[in-house]
């Protein structure tokens, strides 16, 4: 059996967060997970980094710590989901509270620190939020990227957004650090939402997590099955898209996946396509591929194995 994987994940949870992290908790024999991260993003910092040790408990994984990073966008007033994720950021899973300490020192020092002992291109670095970590950590230290052995992040569109007509919630949240991440030099797969609305909660996967009968599993159906009032029409009627899974499942299952590779930018000047990324798949400016952009998903088999990993749990 190959080794597993080396990985951070950061996040800001955040109902699909929660997933992606349980998922990742998992399959410790695939994933390697080397620390937690917690940004501003779908919720405040404070609740996030909470949300990211409650999660982490409810898997059992002591070996695991939490850090807290950045509380704030850049340049840019902190606009969070709590309208569609709830206002602890978790409702419907029905946590405690979490007993364990948050990890002392800041997110970006742990990170820097990680990337510098690891041996080179062995860490892989897995945004399910904001950008806000990763790109204050290339900005003070921009050598790191040649250390990291590839960036999968859920984030952008390659077309119509979901916060604004141009922008994705995460990209747009903190575009400045995002730009930063898509310049730093690091190997990127880029997850948009024309792959994760494929990867749509129908009612019928929701009970299949609920039938694990496990505290994670009810967990799971209880994130999902909320009703936040959102109009579902876009995405089918059917269901929520599970966005940052998407991330997870790439990583233990890429045949799963396919896309395209081409040059992405972000767009941090116009506030009319503030958080765009410009995904210049025909090369027509000429610039060089930065990302593997990943456009379809198995969504079917995708359900099947993330449901059959986290009955582990």
């Amino acid at each position: 059996m190959s080794e597993a994987r080396a990985i951070v994940i950061d996040c800001d949870p955040g109902h699909d967060d929660a997933v992606a992290l349980l998922l990742a908790l998992a399959a410790p024999e695939r994933l390697d997970v080397r620390s937690v991260t917690a940004v501003a993003g779908n919720v405040a910092l404070d609740k996030a980094e909470r949300n990211a040790r409650a999660l982490v408990e409810l898997a059992r994984r002591d070996d695991v710590t939490v850090y807290a990073g950045c509380e704030r966008p850049w340049r840019r007033a902190l606009v969070t989901a709590e309208p569609i994720v709830g206002p602890t950021g978790l409702d419907g899973a029905d946590l405690p509270p979490p007993a364990r300490a948050l990890g002392q020192g800041h997110a970006i020092d742990v990170l820097a620190d990680l990337l510098r002992k690891a041996r080179p291109r062995s860490i892989t670095l897995c945004p399910l939020g904001p950008l806000t970590n990763f790109g204050t950590l290339f900005l003070r230290a921009p050598e790191l990227a040649s250390r990291v052995r590839e960036i999968v992040l859920m984030g952008g569109a390659i077309g119509i957004g979901n916060v604004t007509a141009s922008a994705e919630f995460n990209i747009f949240t903190d575009p400045h650090a995002a730009s930063c991440v898509f310049a730093a030099g690091a190997p990127i797969v880029m997850l948009p939402l024309e792959a994760t609305h494929q990867v749509i909660a129908t009612p019928e996967r929701v009970r299949a997590f609920a039938q694990l009968g496990t505290p994670v599993g009810r967990a799971i159906a209880g994130l999902l099955g909320r009703d936040s009032g959102r109009d579902l029409s876009r995405f089918g009627g059917r269901g929520i898209p599970l966005h940052d899974p998407c991330v997870i499942g790439y990583l233990l299952w890429p045949e799963l996946f396919s896309g395209f590779a081409a040059h992405v930018a972000i767009e941090t000047e116009s506030e009319l396509s503030m958080g765009r990324t410009v995904v210049d798949r025909w090369r027509s400016a000429r610039p060089p591929d930065n990302a593997m952009v990943i456009d379809r998903v198995d969504a079917e088999a995708l359900f099947s194995r993330m449901t059959a990993t986290l009955a582990r749990l």
